[in-house]
């Protein structure tokens, strides 16, 4: 019986293991900011979506790798080892992940999801639930992605504009702007080195 509440304990992680990378680990800023990039370059598929969602997933693993070391140092093995049981387990694992959102949390999204719960005020972070925590912690990243993603389109927008606002005084208006200012937007991303900025300005956004 044991063995068999071990297996299904299991198969339910793993089932769930997609919307918990998704949700509560740094992915979802990643792979928001990477779309962004691409959408302010106007390169349509370029990169791939498989190359976006990949850079995503790995930038992810280095991000959250300390916090997963700590789960698997006080949560997994000394669970495989018998040292203590399942719900233990899931506490310890639990506390690294919640201490991780509550640094990337605003305090603003957190009472709002306090209040509509009307649960009682916490007075320390370990008074809020986890069900709380998590959607905060969401739209918290929401918002960062956005930022940023704001900031990498001014360039490419004023761009944009130029080439558009150049065209329309030689009266090329049937010629598509876009198909104009797309190189010099390449070209600018190139000689900036932008991959770089982009990758660096989100590693250190979680700091």
């Amino acid at each position: 019986m044991a063995l068999s509440l071990q297996v299904l304990f299991l198969l339910t992680i793993l089932s769930l293991a997609p919307s918990i990378l998704i949700m509560m680990t740094s992915f979802t800023r990643i792979v928001i900011v990477l779309s962004f990039v691409r959408s302010a370059l106007s390169t349509q598929q370029m990169p791939p979506n498989q190359i976006l969602i990949g850079l995503a997933l790995f930038m992810t693993f280095f991000i959250m790798a300390p916090t997963w070391q700590e789960i698997n140092q006080n949560a997994l093995q000394p669970y495989l080892a018998g040292e203590i049981d399942g719900e233990t387990a899931l506490g310890e694992a639990m506390a690294p992940l919640r201490e991780f959102m509550f640094k990337q949390t605003r305090e603003k999204d957190l009472e709002l999801f306090v209040a509509m719960s009307r649960s009682p005020r916490p007075e320390n972070p370990e008074d809020v639930p986890t069900n709380v925590l998590i959607p905060s912690f969401i739209i918290s990243e929401l918002k960062t992605a956005f930022q940023l993603g704001f900031m990498i389109f001014i360039p490419f927008m004023v761009i944009d504009m130029i080439v558009a606002s150049t065209l329309m005084s030689m009266g090329m208006l049937m010629l598509p702007p876009v198909m104009i200012s797309l190189p010099f937007k390449i070209l600018l991303f190139v000689l900036v080195d932008g991959w770089y900025l982009v990758v660096r300005s989100v590693l250190l956004s979680f700091r």
